[in-house]
């Protein structure tokens, strides 16, 4: 792979975590050093291959070095931690989330209601 490819790869990074994680700075590195924190552990270490790889491909010698496989599954595992959820799931999210609180604050509400009527003696 030629580090055009590398490049274009780190830069979509870089689009991606601008857009979800309001990374600020040029180039994914400085994204990384801003925004860093808030992807998991494993994706960090995933994103830093992706800059060592881009840095070694600028070198001859280096870039026969690098697992292009490797950096490709990197790639793909942060694209996918990354891409913007669509309208619909985020709409079906909200849906179930509001319905699962309004069935726990009835089940909450009856369970108080039951509890009162055993503490009182009319069950």
């Amino acid at each position: 792979m030629n580090p055009l490819t590398l490049h274009q790869m780190s830069e979509r990074v870089a689009q991606l975590m601008e857009e979800r994680l309001k990374a600020r700075g040029t180039g994914l590195r400085a994204k990384l050093a801003h925004r860093g924190r808030a992807l998991p552990r494993k994706l960090r270490a995933e994103a830093e291959l992706l800059i060592d790889a881009e840095a070694s491909s600028l070198s001859p010698k280096l870039a026969r070095q690098i697992d292009m496989e490797r950096v490709s599954l990197a790639y793909d595992a942060l694209v996918h931690h990354l891409k913007p959820i669509g309208a619909g799931a985020r709409r079906r999210g909200f849906a179930l989330n509001l319905a699962a609180t309004v069935v726990f604050v009835l089940v909450v509400t009856a369970a108080t209601v039951f509890g009162v009527m055993v503490w009182r003696d009319y069950l």
